[in-house]
């Protein structure tokens, strides 16, 4: 049945004043966030290959949602912006976006920018002279093996949100947590010149889906001279 052949009060939109968000379907919120059809394929049918695509549990590409058909740019980029919105304010333990107390409690504020990432991602989160976070940001996102980031981007990105402090983390989409000779080399690279800058990398962590590395944790060499802790 066509969202116009529906009775009033069954459409969507009327579902969700009346009894809220929790009482609709997957596919009714996702036909809210569509809106409407196209001339060759009801709104409802839109919904589901949307939904099709979605059981894999990753939030699909631009270019992947554009290949359903009827599915433009607009209603695509609707979509997009607000899976990723979800992910980022649902997922993120909010208890923790103030202060990082530990290596720990930066793997699971951090944890969800890297959920279902094929690629390597490297992000820094940018603290106040209180440990609290006042931003992040992605600086690079590579190959499945490989991520290159240069030094600069980090302590300009530190520069320009008036930091105290750094923690970089990355991810290794092959589950193997243990740093790589190219980890330890750049680690070693940005710890030295934070020390010039008076800008302190405080670690480096490389994140799991269930576990995390810590170069502080492991009282790795890097950071062994001015035992710098969380």
């Amino acid at each position: 049945m066509k969202m116009k052949e529906l009775p009033k009060e069954e459409r969507p939109r009327e579902r969700l004043k009346k009894f809220g968000s929790d009482a609709l379907s997957n596919l009714e919120l996702i036909e809210i966030l569509l809106q409407t059809g196209t001339k060759t394929k009801d709104l409802k049918t839109l919904g589901e290959e949307v939904l099709l695509l979605l059981e894999r549990k990753e939030i699909p590409t631009l270019q992947e949602l554009q290949r359903i058909d009827g599915l433009g740019e607009a209603k695509a980029l609707l979509l997009l912006a607000s899976f990723e919105f979800s992910k980022r304010f649902l997922l993120s333990p909010q208890e923790e976006r103030k202060k990082i107390t530990s290596p720990k409690s930066a793997y699971q504020y951090t944890k969800s920018f890297f959920f279902h990432k094929k690629q390597e991602c490297f992000y820094c989160l940018y603290l106040d002279a209180h440990k609290e976070v006042i931003g992040e940001k992605m600086l690079f996102q590579g190959t499945i093996d490989r991520s290159t980031v240069h030094p600069r981007e980090v302590f300009k990105e530190a520069y320009r949100m008036g930091a105290s402090s750094i923690i970089c983390l990355h991810n290794h989409p092959s589950g193997f947590l243990e740093p790589s000779s190219m980890d330890v080399a750049f680690t070693e690279k940005l710890v030295t010149i934070g020390k010039i800058q008076e800008l302190p990398i405080l670690d480096h962590i490389i994140v799991g889906e269930n576990d995390y590395y810590s170069f502080m944790e492991h009282e790795n060499l890097i950071f062994n001279n001015d035992k710098v802790m969380i």
